[in-house]
C-alpha cells in the first residue's frame, strides 16, 4: 500500500511540475500574421525572459506600433508582444467602416491572445490603446494579471476639455487658427495644419524620432478621422462620446496609470482616472509629452519594469 501511495504521489508531482513548466514556458521571439475578421494582423515578439508576457496596444486609432519600439528593453525580463491593429502599419489595410468599431478591435486582441495561447499576460495600452485595453478587460478579464494605462483617454469629454486648456497655452496666432478653422470645418487649411503641428510639438511628442516618423508614415488617416477626428484636439468621429469612467471601479487587477509632464492627457485628469480604480498607482514622466516612451524612455521603462517586478515578487 505504501508503495502504491509513493508511486501515486510521484506521478502527481510529475504532472504538477510538467503543468507548471508549460505555463511558464516563454514565448519565442519572432514575427508573423494571424487572421482576424477583415484581414490579417501583423505581430512581433521580442525577448525570451521567463516572466509573464506583456501585450502592447498602440494608439490612434490607426497609428501603428513603431513608436512603442523603446519598450523592447522590457524584453530582458519577459516576452513583449507588439502588433499593428487591422487597417494600419504592417497589418492589412482597408476602408471598411463596419470594421472600424471598438468591438471589432476588442475581438482582434482576443484572436491574437488565442492564437498565441496566452493563458496569462499583462496588458499595456497607449492613448487609444487604453480605450481598447479597458474595453477588452471588461469583456475578457480572465487572462489579464495587470494593466498599464499610458496617457489614457477614458472620457472623450475630459480629453476635449484638456485640449481646450492646453490650446490656451499656445501663441495667440495658433489659438486663432484653431478656433477659426474648427468653426468653419476647414481642417485641411494650411494654418490649421500648422497649428496642429505646434500642438503636437508641445503636447504629443517633444523628441521626434525615426520610430515616430514610421508610425505616422504607416498611419491610416481615414481610420483615425472616422473614429476620432481631424486632429488630436478635435473629436468629431465615432469615439466623440466615449466614456468608461463609470466602469473603472470594476477593474480588479493591479493597474498603473502613466502621464507625461506635458501630456495632452493632462496629469490631473489621469490622476482622476487612477482615483477611480481601487488600489491603482500613478506616475508622471518628467519632460515628456504624450509619447512618454519616446520623450523619456529611461524613466518610462524603469517605472513599468518596477511595477511588474513588484507584482511578481
Amino acid at each position: 500500500m505504501k508503495i502504491i501511495s509513493s508511486v501515486f504521489y510521484s506521478l502527481l508531482l510529475i504532472v504538477m511540475l510538467t503543468t507548471a513548466c508549460e505555463k511558464k514556458q516563454a514565448l519565442k521571439s519572432g514575427k508573423g500574421f494571424i487572421p482576424v475578421n477583415g484581414g490579417k494582423v501583423w505581430y512581433k515578439i521580442v525577448g525570451e525572459g521567463g516572466e509573464t508576457p506583456l501585450l502592447l496596444l498602440h494608439g490612434g486609432p490607426g497609428v501603428p506600433s513603431y513608436y512603442l519600439n523603446p519598450l523592447e528593453a522590457l524584453g530582458a525580463d519577459r516576452p513583449i508582444i507588439f502588433f499593428d491593429q487591422l487597417g494600419c502599419g504592417r497589418s492589412d489595410h482597408h476602408a471598411d467602416t463596419t470594421l472600424m468599431t471598438v468591438d471589432h478591435f476588442v475581438e482582434q486582441v482576443e484572436e491574437l491572445r488565442k492564437n498565441l495561447k496566452l493563458d496569462e499576460f499583462y496588458l499595456y495600452g497607449s492613448s487609444w490603446g487604453t480605450m481598447l485595453g479597458v474595453d477588452y478587460y471588461l469583456k475578457y478579464p480572465q487572462a489579464i494579471k495587470g494593466m498599464i494605462l499610458s496617457s489614457p483617454c477614458l472620457s472623450a469629454e475630459l480629453w476635449s476639455r484638456d485640449a481646450d486648456t492646453l490650446i490656451t497655452m499656445l501663441p495667440d496666432s495658433i489659438q486663432v487658427a484653431i478656433r477659426t478653422n474648427t468653426k468653419n470645418g476647414t481642417f485641411d487649411s494650411p494654418d490649421y495644419l500648422q497649428a496642429s503641428e505646434v500642438y503636437y510639438q508641445n503636447f504629443v511628442v517633444r523628441n521626434p524620432s525615426a520610430d515616430v516618423d514610421s508610425s505616422f508614415a504607416g498611419m491610416n488617416a481615414a481610420l483615425y478621422t472616422y473614429m476620432w477626428g481631424p486632429s488630436e484636439f478635435t473629436a468629431t468621429g465615432t469615439l466623440k462620446n466615449y466614456d468608461q469612467t463609470n466602469r473603472l471601479k470594476d477593474i480588479a487587477v493591479p493597474t498603473l496609470f502613466i502621464a507625461g509632464e506635458f501630456d495632452e492627457a493632462r496629469p490631473s485628469t489621469v490622476q482622476y482616472y487612477q482615483s477611480l480604480v481601487p488600489g491603482s498607482r500613478f506616475a508622471v514622466m518628467k519632460k515628456s509629452g504624450h509619447l512618454t516612451m519616446q520623450d523619456n524612455p529611461e524613466q518610462d521603462i524603469a517605472t513599468i519594469r518596477n511595477f511588474l517586478q513588484e507584482l511578481e515578487r
